[in-house]
C-alpha cells in the first residue's frame, strides 16, 4: 500500500489530477481518463456507476484500501476525497501498479 501513496501523491504533484465523484463520473462516461481511483468507502451507488462507466470506456478503476479521508491526506488535502481521476499520470508510476491490480 506504501507504494500506492507514494504513485498518488507523486501524480497528484506532477500529473492532471482531477478530484471528485462527479468529475470522475464525467470523465469515465467521456472515456477522457487513464486510471479511477476510489475510496472503500465511497457510496455504494456511486462505486457502482463508476465500474460501469469504466467498463465501458475501458478504464481501469482502482480501490484504495483507505477511506476517502486518508485518500484525502495521501493526496496532500485537506478534505476527503472519495474519488479522483488521472488524466496525465506525471513521473508517477500509477498506471503500470493499476494494470498490475487488475491483472
Amino acid at each position: 500500500m506504501v507504494d500506492i501513496n507514494k504513485s498518488i501523491s507523486i501524480a497528484v504533484k506532477t500529473g492532471k489530477v482531477l478530484f471528485g465523484a462527479k468529475s470522475a463520473l464525467k470523465s469515465a462516461m467521456t472515456g477522457k481518463a487513464r486510471l479511477i481511483v476510489v475510496a472503500a468507502n465511497c457510496p455504494l451507488k456511486t462505486r457502482l456507476d463508476l465500474e460501469y462507466y469504466c467498463k465501458l470506456s475501458k478504464i481501469p478503476l482502482l480501490v484504495y484500501n483507505g477511506t476517502s479521508l486518508e485518500l484525502g491526506a495521501v493526496c496532500g488535502k485537506p478534505f476527503t476525497v472519495s474519488a479522483l481521476t488521472v488524466r496525465e499520470a506525471g513521473d508517477s508510476d500509477i498506471l503500470e501498479i493499476a494494470v498490475k491490480k487488475n491483472v
